[in-house]
């Protein structure tokens, strides 16, 4: 399982994926699908598109990775889970097939979520990519449109060490003659999307360049973004009050527009009405979540360079005196880079998120007081984060984050 043990368990090719599929009489072809990659944002771009389809009236797949707590979460059709039964069956039904082929953890939970979305009968499925593009075992679709959210520094050993590299990676699931959406124009990867793009007549479309976020307006847990188009502003409240969802939101309404063109009956309202539930519906958490008003504790799922990044201006933003900062890593993360994004100033709980894939806690302490950070360590998560709120007072800030190991075993 690649989220737990790591890049041992990376498969890059697609042939495992093609032999379960050709086994199951390739389900991916009986629905319709929406796929989407990135480094960040891919998540909740996913879920905010869900929602808006469900909203719309569409029976709508989700597929998605890492879950938090329950495998299941990882596929869903209108916010519910896939039901345990289904699983068991399933598992039960091609355990031969199975050990002929050898899949991996990943590989098989996509020919699961692609058989349960043709047996439902979904009119659309959103799916997510788990790493990359061009060999992510979801890329054997072909889908109404694509759509890459941002590109950044992660996963480096597999995808690439440079922007470039990884944008190459990810523009794997550009289809011939499908629309692609790209949600960020950045000036290293901008023309590697445009070759890709040409090479395979597919209409491409940078949401920012058409849609600009300026107002904003925030609550603990809602923020309200105005969002100019054609010169026409609208406002949307979103109940995902990240800094980092104003890129996003900008990526599905291009992603909706695209829609709309392939008529797909998606009302403003609808669009307004799903974002300012999109928890609600889809069951999305992790992202920038408050657990507690008093201290104010939250948790963010961030855990690269560019997610770290929009995490402390968000935490800065709040103005809090003390912060305690929960913090867990894997251990094969870039962790050099991350750590110096780093206040000095605030209080660390250095500790280990319980998978095979987790750093130890020690190693973290050391390498973050060799750079100027001061805390402790402790041998669990949740010993960390109880230290945290034995030493919080009523107006300090808790933060939960590093890795959504970490966040997984609070939330």
């Amino acid at each position: 399982m690649f989220h737990r043990i790591g890049a041992a368990a990376y498969k890059a090719d697609l042939n495992n994926t093609i032999a379960i599929c050709n086994s199951l009489n390739n389900p991916q072809n009986n629905f319709r699908s929406i796929h989407i990659a990135g480094t960040n944002g891919k998540g909740s771009t996913s879920h905010m598109l869900a929602a808006v389809l469900q909203t719309a009236g569409y029976r709508t797949g989700l597929y998605t990775s890492p879950h938090l707590k329950d495998f299941r979460e990882r596929i869903r059709i209108n916010g519910e889970m896939i039901s345990e039964k289904k699983v068991i069956d399933f598992v039960k039904k091609y355990s031969k097939q199975f050990e002929e082929i050898k899949p991996s953890f990943f590989e098989w939970t996509v020919g699961l979520a692609f058989e349960f979305f043709a047996e439902e009968k979904v009119d659309v499925a959103v799916i997510e990519t788990g790493l990359g593009g061009r060999l992510d075992s979801t890329n054997i679709i072909t889908p109404l449109l694509s759509i890459i959210s941002n590109i950044s520094f992660d996963h480096k050993d597999l995808l690439g060490d440079t922007l470039q590299k990884i944008a190459t990676e990810k523009a794997g699931i550009i289809k011939q003659n499908i629309p692609v959406v790209i949600g960020e124009s950045q000036d290293e990867t901008k023309n590697v999307f445009i070759h890709k793009a040409k090479e395979l007549t597919a209409p491409i479309v940078f949401a920012d360049e058409h849609f600009k976020v300026s107002k904003k307006i925030y609550s603990e847990f809602h923020q309200t973004l105005s969002v100019t188009s054609e010169n026409k502003s609208k406002e949307f409240t979103l109940d995902l009050s990240g800094n980092y969802q104003q890129k996003n939101i900008c990526t599905v309404l291009a992603a909706v527009a695209e829609l709309r063109k392939q008529n797909f009956k998606i009302s403003d309202e609808q669009i307004h009405l799903a974002l300012s539930n999109t928890k609600q519906i889809t069951g999305l958490r992790g992202r920038w979540e408050i657990l507690q008003p008093q201290p104010l504790t939250i948790a963010d799922v961030g855990h690269n360079e560019a997610g770290i990044k929009e995490v402390m201006e968000q935490i800065h933003s709040l103005k809090k005196e003390t912060v305690h900062f929960v913090l867990g890593m894997v251990g094969d993360k870039d962790r050099k880079n991350i750590l110096e994004l780093l206040p000095k100033n605030f209080i660390y709980y250095f500790c280990k998120p319980n998978i095979p894939r987790g750093l130890d806690e020690k190693i973290l302490f050391e390498e973050a007081t060799t750079i100027g950070l001061k805390g402790n360590f402790f041998t669990s998560v949740q010993s960390a984060y109880d230290k945290a709120k034995k030493n919080a007072s009523e107006n300090d800030l808790i933060f939960i984050g590093g890795s959504t190991f970490v966040v997984a075993e609070i939330s």
